[in-house]
């Protein structure tokens, strides 16, 4: 596995961020740092994604940031260009796939079912995003698929929460879960960095509790 991936294992919850204002880009890279999340997932559904993460990459160095929803080459391309370490697609693109591996990007694309599982295998993947998680079946589903393909490990999500997350934390072929209730877009529209720390720290408490 990847070594920024192995990172992102041992943080345990990554943080999916959609950020429609880059001014808050900073204090929620901070929020995130002190809470003991120290990574996000900048997804690139609004035009404030690509300085979003340069401006947090150049202030937390340490912090791995990656971006999600990235559906194109040339969005890949903006997000490693502004420092993202790691990218997520929703779906598996092969073209997409290629393009960022031939960077020397680790890429998570999005599966659900064995077809694509066994498409993504042909670039040799060892990490997936299951997703959407809870409406595809849950852990159960990602318990069914890991059966057959033996080594490979998943990051689930979609309707993740404070209340089932322990339940993927404790299976040993999770990586990580992404999640966004603690950084919801109301949260920051609304500046309540301070909530928004709370619950980060109680993510990273839960990661602690389920995997020591």
């Amino acid at each position: 596995m990847n070594e920024t991936l192995k990172i992102l294992q041992k943080i345990g919850i990554v943080p999916v961020v959609v950020l429609n204002d880059a001014k808050d880009a900073l204090p929620l890279a901070e929020r995130l740092v002190k809470g003991g999340l120290p990574c996000a997932e900048v997804t690139f559904r609004t035009a404030a994604a690509e300085e979003s993460i340069r401006a947090m990459v150049k202030a937390y160095p340490d912090m791995i940031i990656g971006a999600g929803t990235v559906l194109t080459c040339e969005q890949a391309d903006r997000a490693i260009d502004a420092g993202a370490r790691f990218i997520v697609s929703p779906g598996f693109n092969p073209k997409v796939t290629g393009h960022v591996l031939k960077k020397g990007v680790p890429m998570t694309p999005g599966v659900c079912t064995p077809t694509e599982i066994e498409a993504a295998l042909q670039f040799d993947l060892d990490v997936l995003k299951f997703f959407p998680a809870e409406p595809s079946g849950g852990l159960k589903m990602i318990k069914a698929l890991a059966a057959p393909y033996v080594g490979l490990k998943f990051m689930p999500t979609g309707g993740i929460s404070a209340a089932n997350v322990r339940d993927y934390l404790a299976y040993d072929r999770i990586v990580a879960c992404g999640g966004s209730w603690m950084v919801s877009g109301n949260l920051v529209k609304e500046g309540k960095f301070d909530e928004i720390e709370a619950l980060v720290r109680e993510a990273a408490d839960i990661v602690k509790e389920i995997r020591g």
